[in-house]
């Protein structure tokens, strides 16, 4: 499929598929006209590499993982130095959740407060 059904499919735009391609995230092949041709298992890696990015793994790292994933062509094994990243990632995720449940329960407080004060 060319670029553009790719972008229509996935909902991403050409231009991030570009980037994507560039970062070596995604691979085309090239038709006789020079035009990018993307294989059916594109559709799932774009929907991946959005996850990771959502995620908030930069491209090299993303670029880094996709290997290791199976259900995307990799091997299933990633190397200790890789996984120890990975999980500092997840460690600052966890924060950022306790911060914004933080902030949840601060806002609340708020509310219930504000909304008591009415006659």
């Amino acid at each position: 499929m060319r670029i553009g059904e790719l972008s229509r499919r996935t909902k991403v735009s050409e231009r991030a598929l570009r980037y994507y391609e560039q970062q070596g995230l995604l691979t085309a092949e090239r038709t006789a006209g020079g035009h990018r041709c993307f294989g059916e298992a594109a559709v799932a890696r774009v929907g991946c590499i959005q996850e990771l990015f959502a995620a908030g793994l930069c491209s090299g790292k993303i670029a880094q993982v996709l290997p290791c994933m199976p259900g995307h062509g990799g091997h299933g094994t990633a190397p200790q130095e890789l996984v120890d990243g990975l999980r500092g990632e997840l460690d600052r995720l966890d924060r950022e959740i306790r911060g914004l449940y933080r902030s949840r329960e601060v806002l609340d407080t708020v509310i219930r407060e504000v909304t008591r004060a009415r006659p």
